[in-house]
């Protein structure tokens, strides 16, 4: 082998897509003074999460007063804000999340007014039940027509199961999809271990493309292991404000680049917006 080929880089693993949820729906200033609520806050945090290695933003929009919306026309100010600040260097992607506040008909609606780039949805909440398939099934088939990138929300190996069911029968079109294991959620005070990955990752028959989030300060180590084990991560203010020292982490850019610094550490890199768009299939 030449001096030259040895000198040249190359990626020891395909790069890991890293996500950023700067905010959430429930959190406020109070719990952080840098968390983006406005607009305005938002786009500079795409800005320091993009350069700190982001490849896509996780969109929560607020009403005036501060509380979690799925308004149609606030988010189509944040996300003309965010691609003021970035342009095409972050997915956009939005949340469907109900929040206790809407139902199955109201999160589907707002997707459609809408059509964003990409979209968040729980398969808990878009299809709670068998008596709501057909409208789901409907739904699901629009999104893929439309070329809208969905990413399914799932919060245990048992959620996995019952997805892989519904592809099975048509309720969710295609065969391998984009998912998001959820870690920790459901746990006594909320925290996560990288242990959680692996009864999703046992079930994972399909080999859809995943990505992991995490609650609490083992954040950084369940996105590193993600990556490490062939995934992806979402992290940032929504599940975690702290960084591996335990500390708090000044912004949500420190948290994504805690987690850029672990891929350097394990052989790997972020991806591009670009790149992320081609591993999700856009």
């Amino acid at each position: 082998m030449s001096a030259e080929a040895v000198s040249q880089p190359t990626d020891a693993r395909p790069p890991a897509i890293l996500a950023v949820a700067p905010n959430g729906a429930r959190k406020t200033k109070a719990d952080h003074p840098a968390l983006p609520m406005t607009p305005e806050e938002i786009a500079a945090t795409a800005a320091r999460c993009r350069d700190a290695g982001a490849a896509m933003i996780h969109l929560h929009v607020r009403d005036p007063e501060g509380r979690h919306s799925l308004d149609v026309e606030t988010y189509r100010t944040a996300i003309a804000a965010v691609r003021a600040a970035v342009g095409r260097d972050l997915i956009v992607q939005v949340t469907s999340e109900a929040v206790g506040i809407y139902g199955p008909e109201e999160q589907m609606q707002m997707v459609r007014a809408l059509k964003p780039e990409a979209v968040s949805l729980a398969v808990r909440e878009i299809v709670p039940d068998a008596a709501s398939e057909g409208a789901a099934a409907a739904f699901l088939a629009w999104v893929a027509a439309e070329r809208i990138l969905p990413q399914y929300i799932l919060y245990s190996d048992e959620d996995l199961r019952r997805f892989d069911d519904l592809i099975a029968r048509g309720v969710v079109p295609g065969e391998r999809q984009v998912v998001l294991f959820v870690l920790g959620r459901y746990t006594k005070g909320q925290t996560s271990e990288p242990r959680e990955l692996m009864p999703f990752l046992a079930t994972n028959a399909r080999d859809h493309l995943w990505s992991v989030c995490a609650f609490g300060p083992r954040e950084t180590a369940c996105a590193v292991a993600a990556a490490a084990l062939g995934g992806h991560a979402r992290v940032g203010f929504e599940n975690n404000l702290h960084l591996p020292d335990g500390s708090l982490a000044p912004n949500n850019a420190a948290l994504v680049a805690a987690v850029a610094e672990g891929l350097t550490a394990i052989g790997g890199r972020p991806a591009s917006a670009n790149e992320a768009r081609a591993l999700m299939g856009a």
